[in-house]
Formats: C-alpha cells, sequence, structure tokens
C-alpha cells in the first residue's frame, strides 16, 4: 500500500510538473503578443500594414544600392514626358507627380473619373464597387512610378503594369461598416492641415531631388538621407489622398514621414 501510494504520489508531481510547463509555455505566447512583435512575412506575401501607424494604406520604394543611370538622370525631365502624357490620358488630363501636390493629380477631369462616382455611390448607395477600386489601387500604382522615376529614386522607365520598385498597397474597404455614408462631402475639407504642411514639405522635396540630381551626376548613387526624405513625403501624399480622395477609408491620415 505504501509503495502504491508513493508510486501515486510520484506520478502526481509528474503530472504538475509536466502541467507547469504547459503553463509557462501558454503564459509566453500571450507576452509575446502583447509586446507587438509580428513575425516576417514570407517573400510572397503582399506588404504588411504599416508597423508603426498601422494606416491602411502601405508604400515603399526599394533603394538602389547600386550605380544609377547617369545619362538618363540628366535628362530624366525630358525622358518622362511620354509617360506622363499617357497618364493624363488616363486619369483625364489630371496628372500631377505625387511630389509635387496630392491635390494636382485629382484636380479638374480627374476629380470627375476618379472622387465624384465614388463620393456619390457611397453617398446614396453606400457601396464602393470592387472594379472601381482595382481600378483605383492600378491607377495609383502606375502614377506613383512615374513619380519614383521622375525623382530621381529609379533609373528603369515606369511600367504599365509591373510593380518595379514601388510597393504600394490598401484594403477593399467595407462600405456599409467601416465608412460612414456622408464623410466623403467634407474630407477634402478636413484635410486641409495636411494640405499646408505638404506644401513645405513638397518644396523641400523638390530642392532634395535636385541636391540629388547632381550627387548621381557626379557619383552615380542616391544619398540615402535624401531617398528616404523623399519617399516620405510621397507616403504622406499617398495617405492623404486614400483619404480624402479615393475615400478608402476613413481613418485620418498621421502626420509623419515615416511607414
Amino acid at each position: 500500500m505504501r509503495l502504491h501510494a508513493a508510486v501515486g504520489h510520484q506520478h502526481t508531481g509528474w503530472l504538475s510538473k509536466s502541467d507547469g510547463r504547459k503553463s509557462t509555455r501558454s503564459t509566453e505566447c500571450p507576452g509575446m503578443e502583447s509586446s507587438g512583435q509580428v513575425p516576417a512575412p514570407s517573400p510572397g506575401d503582399p506588404v504588411p500594414p504599416s508597423g508603426g501607424h498601422d494606416y491602411p494604406l502601405t508604400f515603399s520604394v526599394d533603394y538602389p544600392d547600386r550605380s544609377l543611370n547617369r545619362l538618363t538622370t540628366a535628362f530624366r525631365i525630358f525622358t518622362a514626358i511620354p509617360i506622363a502624357i499617357l497618364a493624363a490620358t488616363i486619369e483625364g488630363g489630371s496628372f500631377g507627380s505625387k511630389a509635387g501636390g496630392a491635390g494636382a493629380r485629382y484636380a479638374g477631369g480627374g476629380i470627375a473619373i476618379l472622387v465624384i462616382p465614388v463620393a456619390l455611390m457611397l453617398l446614396f448607395r453606400r457601396k464602393y464597387p470592387r472594379w472601381w477600386f482595382d481600378w483605383n489601387l492600378q491607377l495609383t500604382r502606375f502614377s506613383n512610378r512615374i513619380a519614383v522615376y521622375f525623382a530621381l529614386m529609379d533609373d528603369r522607365y515606369p511600367s504599365t503594369d509591373e510593380e518595379q520598385a514601388v510597393h504600394l498597397d490598401f484594403p477593399y474597404p467595407d462600405a456599409e461598416h467601416d465608412l460612414l455614408r456622408g464623410l466623403p462631402l467634407v474630407k477634402w475639407l478636413l484635410a486641409i492641415p495636411h494640405y499646408i504642411v505638404l506644401f513645405f514639405l513638397t518644396i523641400s522635396a523638390l530642392f532634395a531631388a535636385i541636391f540629388a540630381w547632381f550627387a548621381i551626376l557626379f557619383t552615380g548613387r542616391y544619398p540615402r538621407s535624401l531617398f528616404d526624405f523623399i519617399e516620405g513625403v510621397i507616403r504622406w501624399h499617398n495617405r492623404v489622398a486614400a483619404y480624402a480622395f479615393l475615400l478608402i477609408t476613413d481613418r485620418y491620415p498621421p502626420f509623419s514621414l515615416q511607414a
């Protein structure tokens, strides 16, 4: 009897230790989740939401860690003309470089093509047609490739369909649950503080691009600090455009250059 009790007690001890190890492991997982650690995505996965602000729109440009083409850099303002004309034709004669102002791209005919129909659909039907969303997403990606090329951040001629070095994405919105019906009528007004800040940032980005132009001509390299700054300005423009013009989110854009 004593031997049986001892064996039972030892067996119970083993179970308690095993349970303790299980409970220790189970308590580690929530701690890891609460720390904000996110596993790295596989190479084929899309770009995840921005870690710093968790804003629906993500934007990044691959830094060209190589010698850039000095000849096309020297005449970039001329080589970009054909693709800019194509973009203006698609957007209703309203193309403007993202680095030159988010509002310029949606002025004139661009408002009739990109903004007003979606605003009316959200207002009266509370719907964001999927095909219209896909059109706006691909068109925004295309115009960003042109803006990056114009800003000398990539010396490959902008593709009409390939991603190249520019990575931009935003999720399809649930119009009935995530978007307020009447907010599209005033979003452009609520974004005025961003327009003011971006006006001065865009001027700074223009001077940074001019300085980078000289740096590439003499060294063949794009200064990393200037690259990151211009990338941040374009990212800011994209966030404001996603909120006030593309209408894919009701989250107010952060006042930040960071991802």
